[in-house]
């Protein structure tokens, strides 16, 4: 495919997706108010305006890129909008300056790193921005501590969260460090039973900032951010590596680290309990989880209809339960649409890892496709009852900031990748290679 073809693609689906948000935007002011909001065109000339601002920066930027990652991120972000909006019109301001944010953050990512291979020589720098990042809540005077969590930093009167940015940091350091050490990562040095593990010596910069994410789970209480980071240090372990046995190993520590974890720390006692048993105490801890598990039983196949539900009887709806607020309002068709939405981008994103130009390449898109992938995941998953409830946002759909800026960085980093790859991609009809191979060489 052409790059003049994607990018008109590109420029297609941008307004599919506009149209699809202002039409819901629509839908919920009917639902709530029974008239036409008179803001309606300015929303969507608004809307317009930030998505037409990323695709011209993708036009001239990145031509040959992939494209259908920033129509899929532009649609979630405008779902997550109007349901924001649906719920609290102060965070709906809020968030629409932070999406004017993210998308500057987004063009700016595109113009500074013009060759995603020259991060490759910064390892060590990303590796101390990304544990200094997720220490800095522990500062005092700084670090906050916001429903049970000390994640927050305070700097006058901006609140962010560093840890959303210092997965981008540590991904770039894993696919960095895995790339180097990969040959010697995969020669079996020891056999411990049926496992044949490499000198412990080279796990040495990886473990130390594994350990500051083992950290932010035992002195932040960020159980979701721990999970996050211990699936993408073991995913690209095993890709860059190609040896099962990592899996195996990642797959016991963290069943041993999980139990330990349940013993030792009242907090995550408290989460297994609320999600194992919400309705021993309905009306008091398992009040959130409930009220989700109604909100969507309430929502059935098609929704109540935009405005017409009560998501805000949900405690950190905008936040924590916007997915319990769609499948209330949208039904399980707006849930799945948005699984959908994930599925899609997962797949766009590991298909850019797949035909990227350099084993390094490879490894930072699968690792930032694992942080989308997993993030949404343990959310959706938690919301759901799949899993324990973490307490991390839905990329791209929640409110939150730093949790949008740090997205459309990340989205802005995989789409170069895949540009970078545009002009070596197999002419149309050929077979695909894949460049995992080249990790062995």
């Amino acid at each position: 495919m052409t790059s003049w073809v994607r990018r008109n693609t590109e420029l297609g689906l941008i307004v599919l997706g506009a149209v699809i948000t202002a039409g819901l935007y629509v839908l919920a002011s009917i639902g709530r108010t029974a008239s036409l909001p008179a803001n309606i065109i300015p929303f969507l000339l608004i809307v317009l305006a930030l998505l037409a601002a990323g695709h011209l920066a993708m036009r001239r930027l990145a031509p040959g890129a992939d494209g259908v990652l920033l129509p899929i991120a532009g649609l979630l972000n405008g779902i997550g909008y109007v349901m924001i909006a649906r719920l609290d019109q102060r965070l709906a301001g809020l968030q629409a300056t932070w999406t004017l944010i993210g998308v500057a953050a987004f063009i700016g990512t595109l113009i500074v790193v013009r060759r995603v291979r020259d991060l490759e020589r910064y390892r060590y720098t990303f590796m101390l921005l990304g544990v200094g990042l997720l220490l800095l809540p522990l500062l005092p005077g700084i670090g906050r501590n916001i429903n049970g969590a000390r994640i927050w930093v305070s700097l006058g009167p901006l609140n962010f969260q560093p840890g959303e940015f210092a997965k981008i940091a540590l991904a770039i350091f894993f696919a960095s460090y895995l790339v180097e050490k990969r040959e010697v990562l995969g020669i079996a040095a020891r056999r411990v039973g049926p496992l044949a593990l490499p000198e412990i010596r080279h796990f040495g910069p990886v473990l130390l900032a594994w350990a500051a994410s083992l950290l932010v789970m035992v002195a932040e209480k960020d159980l979701g951010s721990s999970l996050l980071f211990f699936a993408l240090f073991i995913t690209l372990l095993w890709v860059a590596t190609e040896r099962a046995s990592y899996l195996a190993v990642g797959l016991v520590m963290f069943s041993a680290g999980a139990v330990i974890a349940w013993r030792v720390f009242a907090h995550v006692q408290e989460r297994v309990d609320i999600w194992l048993h919400p309705f021993a105490d309905p009306s008091g801890s398992g009040y959130q989880v409930v009220q989700a598990t109604f909100a969507l039983a309430w929502g059935g196949i098609a929704g109540t209809g935009l405005g017409l539900g009560n998501p805000g009887r949900i405690p950190a709806a905008a936040t924590d339960f916007i997915f319990a607020a769609i499948g209330e309002e949208l039904g399980l068709l707006g849930s799945a649409a948005i699984v959908v939405a994930f599925l899609l981008m997962v797949g766009a994103g590991l298909r850019i890892a797949l035909r990227a130009d350099s084993p390094f390449e490879t490894l930072l898109a699968t690792g930032l496709t694992t942080i989308l992938g997993v993030q949404a995941f343990i959310i959706m998953g938690g919301v759901i009852r799949l899993v324990p409830l973490t307490g991390i946002t839905l990329p791209f759909v929640s409110y939150g900031g730093s949790s949008l800026v740090a997205n459309y960085i990340l989205l802005a980093l995989l789409l170069r990748i895949s540009a970078g790859d545009a002009a070596a991609a197999p002419a149309p009809g050929a077979d695909d290679e894949t460049t995992f191979g080249t990790l062995r060489r």
